[in-house]
């Protein structure tokens, strides 16, 4: 793992500068608006709400026995909110090297330094939703301590998005048909997770399925504790602890390999 060490280290070493670039990463994301900051906040703000409207208020519609919870829009709003965070992060995340080629060929700056801007500027729209959002399920079930894992979930997904991004980052770099791929992938991976669905209602023979999907554990973690106020299975956590894990190796291993010839490809 010594590859992806200096890549860790040479980031600390610029975390003035990442937060310098993440705060213009924010403010080129609500340029030119008429709401400013409060644009990227709102857009996703808007779509969950309108999954509660619909599913819950217009339609009434309730999931069966075995369920977290009844309500729909409850149910959808719980995956959804950290599906959107997952892809916006990764989407920015991948193309994050090919939109700082000219300034990286032209300055020696580490290159995680700009997938990293990209995620943490994601992760500061999301992670405030989400936590707007507990404090909104907190009535249905109380004040328990279960909730206090809502942060370690958070940090986890954190985590798995810089991992990935970076990956995908260097790939798109290296083929520009990975960031089509990834496309099409983000938008067929909510159908193949316990987003849209519980998990019991997925045919047991074909789960296994939704656990090549990396946020599937994290979004049972997060139903677990939104929905029913409990603590996220010993299960949950080491599956997202498995696939942080697989995707740190591969980095590291790319990076090993890449390390000479990614301004080039840029």
């Amino acid at each position: 793992m010594s590859a992806l060490w200096t890549e860790a280290l040479a980031l600390r070493r610029a975390r003035a500068l990442a937060w310098v670039l993440t705060r213009r990463e924010l403010a080129q994301r609500h340029q030119g608006t008429a709401l400013g900051i409060a644009w990227p906040y709102l857009q996703p703000l808007l779509t969950v709400a309108a999954y509660y409207l619909v599913f819950d208020v217009v339609f009434a519609m309730r999931l069966g026995e075995g369920a977290p919870t009844r309500a729909v829009g409850a149910f959808l709003v719980v995956g959804a909110l950290p599906w959107m965070a997952f892809c916006d992060a990764l989407s920015r995340g991948m193309n994050s090297l090919i939109d700082a080629g000219e300034l990286l060929r032209k300055n020696p700056l580490p290159p995680v330094l700009f997938t990293t801007r990209a995620v943490l500027a994601s992760s500061l729209i999301y992670g405030p939703l989400m936590l707007l959002v507990a404090l909104a399920y907190i009535p249905a079930h109380g004040l328990r301590p279960a909730i206090v894992a809502l942060l370690p979930l958070m940090a986890l997904q954190l985590l798995l998005c810089l991992l990935l991004a970076y990956l995908l980052a260097i790939l798109t770099a290296a083929l520009r048909d990975v960031g089509q791929l990834v496309g099409f992938m983000l938008s067929v991976g909510i159908y193949l997770s316990p987003i849209l669905f519980p998990l019991s209602l997925f045919p047991v023979n074909w789960r296994w399925v939704l656990w090549l999907n990396p946020m599937t554990a994290l979004v049972i973690g997060y139903q677990q504790v939104l929905l029913a106020g409990a603590w996220p299975p010993v299960s949950t956590w080491l599956v997202a602890l498995a696939w942080i894990a697989l995707a740190a190796l591969l980095l590291n291993a790319l990076v090993a390999r890449s390390r000479d010839q990614l301004v080039d490809w840029l």
